[in-house]
């Protein structure tokens, strides 16, 4: 691949922004400057740096994010930031694209990649893939909710009900809901049909894949291949 094929495919700009960057000394590997926009690289492994920033050259970008509060998954938010604001520019320039959405007030996993066939796999209904979401609740969480929620209660609009694959009181007002299905604002009206209200709402895991601890609220970490397999997509 040459220098300026990889540095477009890895979010550095347009092909012309590319050539520019290398022609102005910009660009090196392994500490040597690389100035030809033609040169041929091997990108195995690759690391380049960009005005003495190191990259790793990555065919597909794959990114778990710890989604705060306040922020829209959306490329043009309404009301609030973008979370693709909390990204660098180079990720958003080659495209990632939310693998499902979050609401502006839901915090926790969210998953990113400029691979269409993964986003697809994950979000597809007939994989039937867990999402665990901790959702606070108004009141008190009681045995009847629970088994509702388990057995399936039927939400305004649908014709069919939606029941969780687990629901689990955590504390006198926490719920651990466990689901398999992506529809609009999902668990907030299934804990409304059960007779309960959520006043915050956090995703916790897809898949096997948990929110690592130490992925603190704004911040995002690249997926490897044992982070991928425990997704179940």
């Amino acid at each position: 691949m040459t220098l300026e094929r990889l540095l477009f495919s890895q979010g550095f700009g347009s092909r012309r922004q590319c050539r520019a960057l290398v022609l102005s000394g910009a660009i090196s590997i392994g500490g040597q400057v690389q100035d030809d926009p033609s040169a041929e690289c091997l990108t195995d492994a690759l690391v380049f740096e960009v005005d003495g920033v190191p990259w790793h050259y990555r065919e597909k970008a794959y990114l778990a994010l710890h989604k705060p509060a306040g922020h829209e998954c959306s490329h043009t938010p309404h009301h609030h930031p973008s979370v693709y604001g909390l990204l660098p520019p180079q990720l958003v320039q080659r495209g990632v694209q939310c693998v499902g959405r979050l609401d502006e007030d839901t915090t926790g996993l969210l998953l990113l990649s400029d691979d269409g066939a993964f986003v697809h796999r994950l979000t597809s209904p007939k994989r039937k893939i867990p999402k665990v979401y901790l959702a606070a609740t108004r009141h008190e969480i009681d045995a009847a909710q629970l088994k509702a929620l388990r057995d399936g209660v039927l939400l305004h609009g649908e014709t069919q009900p939606s029941a969780a694959v687990s629901a689990i009181r955590r504390d006198a007002r926490l719920l651990e809901l466990t689901v398999t299905e992506g529809k609009y604002h999902q668990v907030k009206r299934m804990v409304a049909a059960s007779g309960n209200r959520v006043e915050a709402l956090h995703r916790h895991a897809i898949g096997d894949y948990v929110l690592p601890e130490d992925l603190v609220a704004g911040q995002w970490r690249w997926l490897d291949e044992s982070d991928r397999a425990k997704l179940g997509g």
